[in-house]
């Protein structure tokens, strides 16, 4: 229904945009490469990053070492960062650190390429890669520059990277159990407890190790399942004895029961 109306833009809008195309396009055709720098830094003031970028990537080798150099390495990744290309920014903040390891930037730059990995990693549920580069990063950063007023954003950075960590591992063991991979299960739990000793899940991992080793040793074949029901007896105790009021007190007692039952069975079945 559309079809028939005209769409008519101000003549003003558009001599200002062909104007600015033109300008742009000039700038392109620069060859001196500190006067196209000086005009990358015009478009970088004005935020106009794309624009930056497409001058910057023209003579960034060629400015390689020379204090217009520095600048323009810093500003070309400032301007990914800005339009929220985390990993190409991150490449450059670093390489900045590689190729300018002493200057005054070299800091920022160090503490931004962590912020970039940060940025970019994804939720616990996917792969984390990125949460274990960005903790490396940042954990450099703090060796770096002890005394560097980034610390403590870096430690709140970091305390986030790990609980990401702890989500993603936690979610892990719990899948293991999902699938009724219940010996898996205990051993990414009880790995997850190693990594995490301070854990917020601690409670509901000794559940679910008291519930894998309950249905682990019922799907024993007989001649070991009275050793796995002890195994289970262990996590209970552990369970009970850090936790005597948890949630899952009801449900884990019943399990203790079952488990001596069956301990007591499988001895009289030896006598």
């Amino acid at each position: 229904m559309f079809k028939n109306k005209l769409i008519f833009i101000p003549i003003s809008i558009l001599v200002v945009t062909l104007f600015q195309s033109c300008s742009f396009n000039t700038s392109k055709k620069i060859q001196d490469p500190k006067k196209k720098y000086a005009k990358a830094m015009d478009y970088y003031e004005e935020g106009k990053y794309a624009k930056t970028q497409i001058l910057l990537e023209d003579i960034i080798l060629s400015l390689r070492m020379t204090t217009e150099g520095k600048d323009a390495l810093i500003k070309y990744a400032d301007s990914y960062y800005n339009m929220k290309d985390y990993i190409l920014a991150g490449y450059y903040f670093r390489k900045y650190v590689e190729d300018y390891p002493k200057e005054e930037n070299a800091e920022i730059s160090q503490f931004m390429s962590a912020k970039c990995y940060y940025l970019d990693a994804p939720k616990p549920k996917l792969d984390q890669q990125a949460t274990l580069t960005a903790l490396q990063e940042f954990e450099l950063f703090i060796t770096k520059y002890p005394e560097s007023q980034k610390i403590s954003e870096c430690n709140e950075y970091v305390d986030r990277l790990r609980d990401k960590l702890e989500v993603k591992s936690y979610e892990n063991a719990k899948l293991y159990y999902d699938i009724e991979y219940y010996n898996a299960a205990t051993i990414a739990f009880k790995n997850n407890l190693r990594d995490f000793p301070d854990t917020k899940f601690k409670e509901e991992i000794l559940y679910y190790i008291t519930l894998s080793k309950y249905e682990y040793a019922k799907n024993s074949i007989k001649s070991k399942q009275a050793e796995r029901y002890e195994d289970v007896i262990k996590a209970y105790d552990k369970l009970v004895e850090k936790y005597p009021e948890s949630k899952y007190i009801k449900e884990v007692k019943n399990i203790y029961s079952e488990s001596k039952k069956n301990i007591t069975k499988s001895e009289n079945k030896t006598k």
